[in-house]
This record gives structure tokens, sequence and C-alpha cells, in this order.
């Protein structure tokens, strides 16, 4: 039990790379997909935690949200501002802790519906690149 609280409650750890720190997924939930994160300001985290139909790992410090995508999910899209997109979910943090633990074994959430609800919070279109949607 107390192993499996400590696990839990893992957040980042922090990297070789200056002021990021690796967002640590649970030892019992495998990345089959890669792992990127994408964060959004604390102010918009409990909104869209609350409009997403499924919600993977999701930690927090005070600043920021962060969610746990497969990786290459900024592939074709334009993540809104203010979020951050952050490949190998090394993302600029403090303290990020796991507040969010998935219903199944998978630690993602749908990017394609984050992207959405995040464009929508932050009043931006949702803005696709040259040749999404089957546009030359």
């Amino acid at each position: 039990m107390l192993k499996h609280l400590a696990t839990r409650l893992r957040g980042g750890r922090h990297s070789g790379r200056s002021g990021l720190v690796h967002l640590d997924l649970p030892s019992t939930i495998v990345p089959t997909l890669g792992c990127d994160a994408v964060g959004v300001p604390a102010r918009y985290g409990f909104r869209l935690l609350g409009r997403l139909p499924r919600n993977g790992c999701v930690f927090a410090d005070t600043d920021w949200w962060w969610w746990i995508v497969p990786s290459g999910s900024d592939q074709d899209l334009m993540w809104p501002l203010p979020s951050h997109y952050a490949e190998g979910a090394y993302v600029p943090a403090v303290n990020p802790r796991l507040i969010r633990w998935p219903d199944d074994d998978s630690p993602y959430t749908p990017p394609i519906p984050l992207y959405l609800n995040a464009c929508q919070l932050t009043g931006t279109a949702p803005l696709w690149t040259v040749g999404v949607g089957g546009h030359a």
C-alpha cells in the first residue's frame, strides 16, 4: 500500500537539461507510444480537466498543469498560446506532482480533444498546418 502511494505521488525529477524536469510516469504504466506533454497555465487546469472525455496522467505544480500525450502530438498542430508543448515530457516546472491517475493502464490524454479544448479556453481558433484535411 505505501509503495503504491509513493508511486502515485511521485512527480518529476530534474534532468540534465537546464531548468527542465522530466515527468515520471508511475512504474505500472508503460508509454507504448512515447511520451510528450502539453501544459497550460494553472488557471485553466480544472476547467480543461473537466471538459475532456478522457484524461490520462495529469501533473501539476503551482503555475502549470501538464497532460501526457503520445510522442509527436505536435505534428500538424499549432498549439495555442499560452499552452506549451514539451517533447519527451521535459517541462519547465519546479515541483510537478501526479494529480490525476488514468482509469486504465494508458497514460495518454487524447491529443485532439485536448487541443480543441485548449483552443476554446484560450479563445484561439484551431490552426491546422498545410496538408491536414486533404488540402495541399
